[in-house]
């Protein structure tokens, strides 16, 4: 059995190496597994003064000894490993000159041994501590930080004011806590901001006018939360918006057709609130643009579906699926490094019901095209200009008091794979052109006033009998009541091209429920060369680093 001291030669193989990861390299386990045991034992007159270092996935369960004389440090990553407990004093003081990217994500921190507020590093732009159980109050990064991100932790406590201050801050991302109270006005102060995730926390009160003119948000999530009052007139200044969610509060406003005017909003969930009247005509038939998902489900909204509004959705009429592509804010943020750069992207995400089940989309697909009105008071005519947005990918129009019967102009959504019309008062026969929706993996029609026979094949082959339940006058299969007949009726001659069922190049994410909690964020760290000057005749060309959470790390040369 080898020793960490019976390694000592192995380590002095890499005192030169400048730039290192030990995360996926087979050649380096042992090396990881000597950090483990050993580091009790190494002094810095083992190692070469490291500038980029990424120990992730290592195992180990403390901080490595060999960094507390680490003074030139730029990037360290010891992500996905099991260090538990407090982070030690000292690392504070780690390359506090130097230090632009530290990320500790997944392990099991519970908080800090006097480590000041703020942090004291002054190059420090990439903090991220999500996916940990810090407990205590937010802790606050330095003035030089971009991008903060501190999710899925216990802390508890408020938002310090202290947070306004931090004048660069892009991205900041504090959801999956227990924090509270109301949110410091100050935060308009943030003039660089363009992520604000605060969902799953206890903030309440109203929701401030904190979005000034010239606001640069792109993705607004304050889901899950007890924010009350009316929605924030200040969100028309976000002019790039195109994310926002402030489902599960308890807002009480009229639907905002004032944010018809933002340009580029293309998501809006505004999902268990108090959301009351009409949602009326649009004023011009440039309003809403480029939206393709809106979920105000389970409000108090009344009237006629709002047919105007489905007239002008054009991004719900088409989509290209050409390339397989996600919503993610404009462009990554780019730093220099001494090796390179270090490149950021922030992937959206989202929560939608979907048959029955709360499912966070961790990324959100380009082209996906969803519309969910379930859960409200609407009344009348399902209206057929419905077959015209012919992108739809889920429609949910359950829960209301909708008469009259199910259009056939919906056998024109080729692309749907939910189609939820349940709890309603519809009448008449199921459109047997139906079973033509070869992509339809999801369809409830239940507790109508549905007649006659079920459509029989293809999709409709999969349904159960609670897609129907709650029809007395329907009959045939899967339902145990014949047809008078007592035959199923036929299939129908298809209305389209056979081919479609085979070339469609996809699923949605919403059939996998990925409930694992990640942060969005994407990294790319782009390093000129690594340099191994002794005892080596290899060097490394590429490696990556891949998280749950979506974050990817990669060293690539010049």
């Amino acid at each position: 059995k080898q020793t960490p001291i019976e390694h000592y030669g192995f380590i002095t193989f890499f005192r030169d190496v400048h730039a290192v990861s030990l995360s996926i390299v087979s050649a380096f386990s042992c090396f990881c597994w000597l950090f483990f045991f050993g580091a009790a034992t190494i002094t810095d007159s083992t190692f070469q003064k490291f500038k980029v270092l990424a120990l992730d996935s290592c195992n180990l369960s403390a901080f490595p000894e060999f960094l507390r004389n680490q003074d030139q440090l730029e990037i360290l990553s010891l992500s996905q490993n099991n260090i538990h407990g407090q982070m030690p004093k000292w690392i504070s003081n780690l390359s506090i000159d130097t230090l632009m990217f530290l990320s500790m994500l997944g392990n099991s921190l519970t908080g800090f041994d006097q480590t000041p507020n703020p942090f004291p590093w002054r190059s420090l732009q990439f903090l991220h501590l999500q996916n940990n159980k810090l407990q205590g109050a937010l802790p606050i990064p330095p003035p030089s930080i971009s991008s903060y991100s501190v999710s899925n932790n216990m802390l508890t406590g408020d938002i310090s004011q202290m947070i306004c201050e931090l004048s660069s801050l892009s991205y900041l991302d504090v959801s999956y806590n227990n924090l509270s109270g109301f949110l410091p006005h100050c935060l308009e102060d943030l003039r660089n901001l363009s992520i604000l995730n605060l969902q799953y926390n206890n903030f309440h009160g109203n929701i401030p006018q904190m979005f000034m003119e010239g606001c640069k948000l792109g993705m607004i999530t304050l889901n899950q939360n007890h924010f009350e009052g009316p929605l924030p007139r200040s969100l028309v200044n976000c002019t790039i918006l195109e994310v926002l969610d402030i489902g599960n509060n308890h807002i009480t406003d009229i639907f905002p057709s004032w944010l018809g005017i933002l340009p580029e909003l293309r998501v809006l969930i505004l999902q268990s609130n108090g959301i009351h009247g009409f949602i009326g005509k649009p004023d011009t038939i440039q309003r809403f643009p480029k939206l393709q998902i809106i979920d105000v489900s389970n409000n108090n909204i009344s009237g006629k579906l709002p047919f105007e509004y489905f007239q002008i959705w054009k991004a719900m009429q088409s989509f290209d699926a050409s390339h397989l592509t996600y919503m993610q804010a404009n462009g990554p943020m780019k730093k220099k490094v001494s090796y390179g750069w270090l490149l950021m992207s922030y992937a959206y995400s989202m929560t939608l019901t979907n048959k029955g089940i709360k499912t966070k989309y961790l990324k959100i697909q380009d082209f996906f095209v969803a519309i969910d009105l379930s859960g409200n008071k609407f009344e009348g005519e399902i209206p057929k200009i419905l077959g015209n947005l012919k992108a739809l990918h889920m429609l949910n129009l359950s829960n209301n008091i909708l008469t009259g019967f199910i259009p056939s102009s919906l056998t024109i959504l080729t692309n749907l794979e939910s189609l939820d019309l349940s709890q309603n008062m519809l009448v008449g026969e199921i459109p047997p052109q139906l079973v033509e929706l070869t992509f339809l993996a999801f369809l409830n029609v239940s507790h109508n006033n549905l007649t006659g026979p079920i459509p029989q094949g293809k999709q409709f082959l999969t349904f159960q009998n609670n897609s129907f339940d709650g029809n007395v006058e329907l009959c045939g299969s899967p339902l145990s009541k014949r047809c008078a007949n007592s035959e199923d009726p036929p299939t129908p001659p298809s209305n389209f091209e056979a081919k479609q069922g085979s070339e469609f190049p996809f699923e949605f994410g919403w059939k996998v429920v990925a409930m694992g909690y990640g942060c969005g964020f994407i990294v790319g760290v782009f390093v000129g060369q690594i340099i191994i000057t002794r005892k080596s005749d290899w060097f490394i060309k590429s490696f990556a680093i891949g998280h749950p959470t979506g974050r990817r790390v990669k060293w690539r040369r010049r």
